[in-house]
């Protein structure tokens, strides 16, 4: 398939190089990791006033009402020196769980903030019993008059450790519900975890914590797990488009590399069989970036099968793809690979992470023969 971006587009991934090169370099998350820090608000409210947080919401909301092609423009870019502002977490996670499962006074209130770049949201979905599934919920919210009361813990909170609010899924008399929190409120409880890719998330505790009647959103029941899923599969499709930014920039850092390190007298590039395996790393670039591409167009697709079975493929392949991309380019580094004084490994946590993050191989592997097959049956 020949698939070549529109003019709009391209001036999109223009502006986001520029960006990421001029602002965001990779020595800036370097720096913040070194001071404790994960990102930084006026960073993120800047990228507000470019309205790259608006791109996947419609215009009725305050958004861009862009594609996913747009959202995965801007990952793959922010992937390329990673831009550490919880784009995934706020905007394609909780944010789009908002859009789906709020209504207008709701949208108002919490999504226009976060679209403007003044407020910043989490989306706590993940137990421990669960694995990957997001109907399987122990936490728990019973109705106490005109508020609702939750208990229970969520593991893993992607900037949960950072977000005004987090968006909470738990367990009603009707089935699995969503609820606004306030990191503040009483009975709330979040703690700082370390992560491989030093970008940090939070545990969340909850303890009785109060919420308002207003603070649901939608109503609970199988919706309600359905937009879960369908949440899940838009962060699949941005963890695909980021981690080809990262195996993309560990493959320049690689190439690079291999023409000024010098061994006999001569750089290394020059040895054929070195050749070989950096050919082969550009070869599973240009296949993750293909599987990107599809994960992107796929993400909206209202067909459930249709969706999952792409979204799964791509993230199939980012494993196995990327994992050989990330791996070689340190074997290739050679032991300056292995130190952390070295960007290359910064980017190869970062894989790490996006390779874990909404489903690892094996649970997209499994996805995917679960369904049916090409031929229908």
């Amino acid at each position: 398939m020949n698939f070549e971006l529109t003019s709009d587009q391209k001036m999109l991934a223009d502006t986001v190089r520029q960006f990421t090169k001029n602002k965001s370099p990779v020595e800036r998350f370097r720096k913040l990791r070194e001071e404790g820090k994960s990102w930084e608000r006026d960073v993120w409210a800047h990228l507000g006033e470019l309205g790259w947080l608006s791109v996947p919401f419609p215009e009725d909301v305050g958004g861009f009402g862009a594609g996913f092609v747009e959202v995965a423009i801007i990952a793959e870019g922010m992937g390329r020196t990673l831009v550490p502002e919880p784009f995934i977490a706020s905007v394609i996670l909780a944010g789009m769980a908002l859009l789906h499962a709020g209504n207008g006074a709701q949208h108002e209130r919490w999504l226009a903030p976060m679209i403007e770049g003044q407020s910043s949201l989490a989306l706590a979905y993940a137990e421990r019993q669960a694995r990957h599934d997001v109907g399987n919920v122990a936490t728990t919210a019973k109705k106490e008059g005109d508020a609702w009361s939750l208990t229970g813990e969520k593991t893993f909170v992607l900037n949960g450790h950072e977000a005004d609010q987090i968006l909470v899924s738990a367990k009603t008399d009707d089935g699995v519900g969503l609820f606004v929190v306030t990191p503040d409120t009483d009975g709330v409880t979040r703690t700082k975890v370390k992560t491989i890719d030093g970008q940090g998330a939070a545990q969340l505790r909850l303890d009785g914590a109060k919420v308002a009647d207003d603070c649901r959103l939608g109503d609970p029941g199988d919706g309600t797990v359905a937009i879960l899923d369908r949440v899940l599969d838009y962060g699949a499709a941005a963890a695909c488009a980021e981690g080809l930014g990262v195996c993309q920039t560990t493959l320049d850092m690689t190439v690079a590399h291999l023409k000024e390190r010098k061994q006999f007298g001569v750089p290394i590039g020059s040895f054929q069989v070195l050749q070989h395996r950096a050919v082969d790393m550009f070869v599973e670039v240009e296949l993750l970036r293909s599987m990107s591409i599809l994960a992107s167009i796929a993400a909206t697709d209202d067909d459930a099968v249709s969706r999952k079975r792409s979204l799964s493929a791509a993230k199939a392949k980012l494993a196995t793809g990327g994992r050989y991309v990330t791996r070689e380019s340190i074997q290739l580094h050679g032991g300056i690979g292995i130190t952390d004084e070295h960007d290359i490994g910064l980017f190869f946590k970062r894989f790490v992470a996006l390779d874990t993050l909404f489903g690892d191989e094996q649970h997209h592997v499994e996805r995917f023969a679960s369904l049916p097959t090409f031929a229908g049956v």
